[in-house]
């Protein structure tokens, strides 16, 4: 028997130069445990969302991941789609394909994982929640994983997202309140449960989902979600999205730490054109300061915060792990960032490859 539900099928747009979420419900009928191919495919007008003009307005959606939908009572869904051209190709705002693809290259073997700390600011009345409508908010310092009426702010709001992201079976690993006031953190990825991995596409679609769920819960609250990489000038932290990343060599206890190292490298030779797909304004939040470093340089180290790649201390006590690649700002596509990281291993398989053939 099959249940009549709401489905909130749900894509990225074609705004420039950050993608923004688009969603839209239909009733469908479908089974218990439905999967994406349980939903039909549908469309939409492009012309509205930058994706298309209005004389060939119409682009697809292909569904390709299914949550529970916690927005509805009962047995309802979010179904994430790709957006592909009436041709059957993948659209060009479409990055998740390319993130496909990449990982097709790659190959299964190397089983790459990734997890994002995605950090966010809530704003009501044009400023960040816990900033006084005249004079300066104090200096920060109590606010990262603070407690207490003056120093958290957003609290109610963070929690039911939390719940939300549960509910709706997204990978949901933790959250915490961050260096300024109304800024805040979500993490998804591996969580060192029994049976789960932290399969790379898997963590960016939570990411996405994820930022759905916080402008809806934000609707309800009456509070505006921002991702913009430096929130407030001055004195205070920028918002990012640090990407933890490893590979079945990385996570080898015999091999892991040369792993890490070699893909280190292979980044450091590619920045100039990876800092180009990790966000809008980054060059406001990497500046050398603030946890940061410039955006023009490139620099890893162990537990070393203001480097470009860390590697975490327990990673280099053991010898083995993953790294955390702190250049992604909060607005960047995880999609993107994914495929950066990922093509680092790519490349470092061809090159051994070419060797082994000389």
């Amino acid at each position: 028997m099959k249940n009549i539900s709401f489905a909130e099928y749900i894509w990225l747009d074609g705004t420039a130069p950050t993608q923004a979420v688009r969603s839209k419900a239909r009733m469908v009928a479908v089974p218990d445990l439905p999967t994406a191919a349980h939903f039909p495919e549908w469309s939409f007008d492009g012309s509205s969302t930058g994706q298309a003009d209005g004389a060939d307005s119409d682009c697809l959606l292909k569904p390709v991941v299914v949550y529970n939908d916690p927005m509805r009572e009962g047995r309802h869904y979010l179904v994430l789609c790709e957006v592909f051209n009436p041709d059957g190709k993948p659209h060009t705002s479409n990055h998740r394909a390319h993130m496909r693809q990449v990982l097709s290259e790659v190959g299964r073997e190397q089983d790459p994982w990734l997890g994002f700390e995605q950090e966010y600011t809530l704003y009501r009345n044009g400023r960040p929640l816990g900033f006084p409508e005249t004079g300066e908010a104090r200096p920060q310092g109590p606010y990262y994983c603070g407690a207490g009426h003056d120093n958290i702010f957003g609290r109610a709001m963070v929690e039911e997202h939390a719940a939300a992201c549960v509910a709706a079976g997204l990978q949901f690993y933790g959250i915490n309140a961050e260096v300024m006031p109304g800024q805040w953190e979500f993490q998804v990825g591996y969580r060192g449960i029994d049976g789960e991995t932290g399969d790379a596409l898997r963590a960016c679609d939570d990411v996405w989902v994820g930022r759905y769920l916080l402008h809806r819960v934000g609707e309800r609250h009456g509070i505006e979600v921002s991702l913009a990489n430096k929130p407030v000038k001055g004195d205070w932290n920028g918002a990012g999205m640090h990407t933890n990343f490893s590979t079945r060599q990385t996570r080898d206890e015999q091999i892991g730490l040369d792993a890490v190292e070699a893909i280190v490298a292979t980044l450091g030779e590619s920045h100039a054109d990876d800092i180009r797909h990790y966000g809008d304004r980054l060059n406001e939040r990497l500046t050398g300061l603030h946890e940061t470093c410039d955006i023009n340089t490139f620099r890893s180290g162990v537990a070393h915060r203001g480097a470009s790649i860390r590697i975490p201390q327990p990673v280099s006590l053991k010898g083995y792990g993953y790294l955390e690649d702190r250049r992604p700002g909060a607005n960047a596509d995880p999609y993107r960032v994914g495929s950066c990281l990922v093509g680092a291993v790519n490349r470092i398989q061809k090159g051994v490859a070419a060797e082994i053939a000389a």
